[in-house]
């Protein structure tokens, strides 16, 4: 009955918000990037565990990102709306397991959650509402892909061994029925690795499509690592 109730207000947010010409979509469709915490650590920059203890070996959220079809993208699009921790109360633990920060010094994630909010999630009011519809898409997006399962059941697992594009590409696809790009950035000896995944979600935030245009990002060689966390 919640869910119903805060479904409905995110519907009547999003016309209110096209009526008066606020949140009105200026996207074509979304990234969701997932991120390889074992990539994010093994740099010269490291990393630090959220307060909430070290996260699981798994690929976390990155961000949920409207784009264009041109490549550009919206960004901070409502100045007055900030991250309220309060409006994703129900959504916390979730986030904390699945939107976990690694960035230093060790943090609750509050930081990293208000950046995506409100460079990203400010801009897709048209199709998501508030700052629960946000979250709340970006999660139920994320546990559509068991991006690990289908990486390991193609033969490809962080054991710091190495694989190619197309081993990785393919797993995936067949794994979870959509391929993304693939960024890579470099260890502290300057070994390509794998790094983040970017999935095309249509601009209503519902479902996978093919992605209409590359996200740029670090490019891979073929043959990359995938270090364990």
């Amino acid at each position: 009955m919640a869910a119903a109730a805060r479904a409905t207000a995110r519907v009547g947010l999003a016309l209110l918000l096209a009526v008066v010409g606020v949140g009105a979509q200026d996207y074509d469709f979304f990234f969701l990037v997932l991120q390889w915490p074992g990539s994010y650590c093994d740099t010269k920059q490291s990393c630090c565990y959220p307060r909430s203890g070290k996260p699981a070996a798994d690929f976390g959220i990155h961000g949920l990102w409207p784009n264009r079809d041109d490549g550009s993208y919206p960004q901070n699009c409502d100045p007055d709306s900030e991250f309220d921790p309060s409006k994703v109360s129900d959504l916390l633990g979730s986030m904390r397991s699945e939107w976990p920060t690694l960035a230093c010094p060790s943090n609750d994630g509050i930081r990293f959650w208000a950046h995506e909010w409100e460079k990203h999630g400010t801009c897709a009011a048209a199709a998501l509402g508030d700052e629960h519809g946000y979250f709340e898409a970006a999660l139920r997006l994320r546990s559509r892909l068991p991006v690990l399962a289908a990486l390991r059941d193609g033969g490809v697992s962080p054991d710091g061994g190495y694989y190619t594009l197309s081993q990785i590409k393919g797993a995936i696809q067949r794994g979870v029925g959509a391929e993304p790009f693939v960024e890579c950035n470099r260890d502290e000896s300057g070994n390509s690795q794998l790094y983040q995944l970017y999935f095309c979600v249509d601009a209503a935030g519902e479902r996978f499509v093919d992605c209409p245009v590359s996200p740029g990002g670090r490019p891979c060689g073929n043959r990359i690592e995938f270090p364990a966390f």
